[in-house]
């Protein structure tokens, strides 16, 4: 499978997941600031770094569920920086894949871009770093909003979400072919 083959397996596997959890839940996470999408995301990385350094776990999901909640908390938080302060907060679903599917749009175009300009070198790297950079993404992100989001030459809130996003795919797309833990 080409990296675009596998990209989109990995997508509609957690476009899957989010989609029921809307049926389920609603849009409960329309309550969500930045600040607590991006402790969501800490809270399951920090999960992953504690199971990689400890390599054990007491609980059932694993680093490939951490993984895909990552991604999925990085479209919620893409998602919420592009509606509107007044857009309601309960949406239809159709309306929630509708926004699911302009955000991976974005987020494969970045990825293509990248992988043109970097040589797919993510295939080469640990799964330790991809948490890592997840990690160091979130700080720069806690960081932009105690500034009150203004930024003096970085890349906001939105563009550290989208590589949050694709650093997931990336270790998703390693761990299916068993090439890093699950």
């Amino acid at each position: 499978m080409t990296t675009n083959e596998q990209y989109d397996v990995i997508i509609d596997e957690c476009k899957s997941t989010f989609l029921k959890k809307t049926k389920d839940y609603g849009t409960s996470w329309r309550v969500y600031r930045v600040i607590s999408i991006a402790d969501q995301i800490y809270i399951k990385a920090k999960r992953i770094r504690t199971i990689q350094e400890k390599k054990q776990q007491k609980i059932g999901d694993g680093i490939k569920s951490e993984f895909e909640g990552i991604l999925n908390y990085s479209v919620i938080g893409l998602i919420q920086l592009s509606l509107a302060e007044n857009a309601p907060e309960q949406l239809a679903v159709a309306d929630v894949e509708r926004y699911y599917d302009t955000t991976i749009a974005a987020a494969k175009k970045l990825m293509q871009d990248k992988n043109h300009d970097y040589g797919e070198a993510w295939r080469e790297m640990s799964q330790e770093s991809f948490t890592d950079l997840i990690l160091a993404k979130l700080l720069r992100i806690k960081q932009i909003i105690s500034n009150e989001g203004v930024t003096i030459i970085s890349e906001g809130i939105d563009a550290n979400y989208y590589d949050i996003l694709n650093y997931a795919v990336f270790a998703l797309i390693l761990i299916s072919e068993g090439k890093q833990n699950k």
